[in-house]
């Protein structure tokens, strides 16, 4: 190579080497990049834990007649709201008119053979004073009275039965409530043993909503309030949302607990009792219980700020303006959105707030948009 050409590089290189040193030291003293951060504090936090539920009435009664014959009269409509004591159908009546009349008659005749059998009893017992009759014929009238008077005991038992039996031809609701869809028509054989009923009342003043724990939850409960009487006295306040997805307006209790755990899910089932004085809430319907924690002074986090990694979590925390890595452990229980943090952290750390899972050790953060955490 000419000699002139190695000066001519050389020299060239001599003059890059100041430009290169002030590009990297633009490099090194360029700020990180921004990430939304959080500053941690101590708050209150409540946690909404949810469990679907499934909506019954307070009272669920399947009507069914307790005779048989054909229905000549359905005295509501579908859906209505009855009152105890209400006529809902009417069974054909003739029969039963017939066989109360037949009773009433078989009264009247065992009460004309009992006044029989006393007059001829009490006349025996005179004629046996006198001498004229036998015992043996004394006692036979006493039988034949006894007789007399079993015979008229069992004939009013029988105008009983058919009295009952009449009135069980007017099919009533023993509860108030709301009607159910009715599967039967005018003129439908029914009898006391078909397989659909003839309508549901529902007594939905109060909707319980029938929701499932696991058994360590309730363990926990137990433990936390002493007993499961004292769980269901202090427990707080339960919301409920609907089907549609919206807030059910008024807020129910827990007021009974399961004494035993299901052997097939390993739940406990609970009931939270709800009033429903505008009848929104239907029997048969579905909706999800929240159940309200609240913590004092504690440290929550969002979830959208950690990362699992080999079943522990960790969030990242900025410590000189660098990400670090820092394992925590967090309450066994949330609501899907936020974490309360047991240990790894302290107040005035400042943490990376979202995409926790893109993060990188070492990389380089601007603290300066540090925020508050949200409460």
């Amino acid at each position: 190579m000419d000699m002139n050409i190695k000066t001519y590089i050389y020299f060239t290189m001599l003059c890059c080497l100041p430009l290169l040193a002030s590009c990297g030291a633009k490099q090194q003293d360029m700020p990180g990049e921004k990430y939304k951060t959080l500053t941690v504090t101590t708050t209150h936090q409540t946690l909404q834990s949810t469990y679907p539920a499934t909506l019954r009435g307070k009272q669920s009664v399947d009507i069914r007649p307790q005779v048989s014959g054909t229905i000549t009269k359905i005295c509501i409509n579908e859906g209505d709201i009855v009152h105890s004591g209400q006529v809902l159908f009417v069974i054909d009546q003739v029969p039963y008119r017939a066989a109360l009349e037949t009773a009433l008659a078989n009264v009247k005749s065992a009460e004309a053979q009992l006044q029989t059998a006393k007059l001829t009893a009490d006349s025996k017992e005179e004629l046996y004073k006198e001498k004229v009759v036998s015992d043996f014929d004394r006692q036979t009238a006493r039988n034949q009275l006894l007789q007399a008077e079993a015979a008229l005991a069992q004939a009013k038992a029988e105008e009983i039965n058919a009295r009952n039996n009449l009135s069980y031809t007017e099919v009533k609701s023993p509860v108030d409530g709301v009607a159910s869809m009715i599967p039967y028509r005018v003129g439908a054989l029914v009898n006391s043993s078909i397989t659909e009923p003839l309508v549901t009342v529902s007594d939905d003043a109060e909707i319980y909503a029938y929701f499932s724990m696991a058994e360590n939850q309730m363990l926990d409960l137990i433990q936390e309030y002493g007993s499961l009487e004292e769980a269901c006295q202090k427990l707080p306040s339960v919301g409920l949302t609907m089907s549609n997805g919206k807030t059910y307006s008024d807020a129910g209790r827990i007021d009974a607990i399961s004494g035993t755990v299901d052997e097939g899910t390993g739940g406990v089932t609970l009931r939270a009792v709800f009033p429903n004085q505008g009848h929104l809430l239907r029997n048969g319907g579905s909706g999800i219980v929240s159940i309200p924690t609240e913590y004092k002074n504690c440290i929550a986090i969002p979830q959208s700020a950690t990362y699992e990694l080999q079943n522990k979590i960790f969030t990242w925390k900025v410590v000189d303006g660098k990400t670090q890595s820092t394992p925590i452990t967090v309450y066994k229980y949330n609501d899907g959105q936020t974490y309360i943090v047991l240990s790894g952290l302290q107040t005035g750390d400042v943490i990376i707030a979202e995409g926790a899972g893109l993060m990188r050790e070492g990389t380089a953060v601007d603290v300066t948009s540090t925020s508050e955490p949200e409460k």
